[in-house]
């Protein structure tokens, strides 16, 4: 198998497996260094929505900052199915999440595009985007 630095193009489904499951072991560890190796310096990270996490993340830092923005938060990530595509992968999960009296339960599309080996894009796709604007909201984290 081929470590994340060597693939340059992503376009064996085993490639794109690794890259999605790196990704998501990176999140639930904790592991930003290795979620860095993932992306290409220019990566943008699209949610939508109007909650504190909602709108573009452009560049490594930002991204990483949303990723624990999310753990901060509490979000627990269980992964439903990885989904390919010619030029990317796609991770869909169920995310839950509680605080006092409010539950977030939503199932959730993150799509990777991939350009030599590296996330260039992600664009997150969600069952119940008012639910996010309830939760992610300011003076929490």
């Amino acid at each position: 198998m081929h470590s994340i630095n060597q693939i340059s193009t992503p376009s064996t489904e085993e490639q794109k497996f690794e890259i999605a499951n790196t990704f998501l072991t990176a999140m639930r560890g904790n592991d930003w260094s290795l979620m860095r190796t993932l992306m290409a310096e220019d990566v943008v990270w699209t949610l939508p929505g109007t909650s504190l996490l909602s709108g573009p993340a452009k560049g490594v830092d930002p991204v990483i900052n949303r990723a624990q923005s999310l753990k901060k938060f509490g979000v627990m990530f269980q992964l439903q199915h990885i989904l390919y595509g010619m030029e990317g992968v796609t991770l869909s999960l169920h995310n839950t999440a509680s605080r006092e009296d409010l539950i977030l339960d939503e199932y959730v599309a993150i799509i990777f595009l991939l350009e030599e080996g590296k996330i260039s894009s992600i664009t997150t796709m969600l069952s119940d985007v008012e639910g996010i604007n309830n939760f992610f909201v300011p003076g929490i984290i």
